[in-house]
């Protein structure tokens, strides 16, 4: 029944942003999740990615916009275009980096000053399938102290990756009141 009746509606969009630093694994998070493959070699982000993928939920059909946005500063002027109307974000880091993890504040301020204030963000600590350098203790406790959930993952293996993305639509949906 369910699958008939999110056949007469038309899909609901929403937007969701990759942020981090460069080498982190967004790109490859959201391939991993949209297509099932992980990618091994690294091929940098130009400025923004984009992708489409439909998900069922619920009594909808979410028509899910994945803007993958280039971690490397050289890109800034180009992804601050690409905040505004955001509903969820994934802020990024690698746990076998302690730079991208400290890289973080300034993700989380450059989201908030261009429009990003008011989407659901989730903090995903990626590659756990390498050494760490920072732990999932760490990672936690810097996500609850900005309020927002922690997931790990590993988009090489796929470990955690729908989780992540399960998650993230269940808050935008509770969020915009679809559920």
């Amino acid at each position: 029944m369910a699958s008939s009746s999110r056949q007469l509606r038309e899909p609901m969009r929403i937007k969701i942003l990759s942020m981090g630093s460069g080498g982190v694994g967004k790109s490859c998070l959201i391939k991993r999740y949209c297509e099932g493959r992980f990618v091994g070699k690294y091929i940098s982000t130009i400025g923004v990615d984009y992708g489409v993928k439909t998900v069922p939920y619920d009594n909808y059909d979410l028509k899910v916009n994945f803007w993958d946005l280039s971690g490397h500063p050289e890109f800034f002027d180009v992804r601050n275009e690409f905040y505004r109307d955001t509903q969820g974000a994934m802020l990024v880091f690698d746990v076998s980096s302690r730079s991208s993890f400290a890289d973080l504040e300034a993700w989380i301020r450059e989201a908030e000053q261009y429009g990003a204030g008011d989407a659901q963000i989730i903090v995903v600590g990626n590659k756990v399938d390498l050494d760490r350098t920072v732990s999932a203790k760490e990672g936690k406790a810097w996500a609850r102290a900005h309020g927002y959930e922690y997931f790990e993952a590993s988009a090489k293996s796929g470990e955690g990756v729908d989780d992540i993305f399960e998650h993230l639509f269940e808050s935008i949906a509770s969020a915009n009141q679809l559920t």
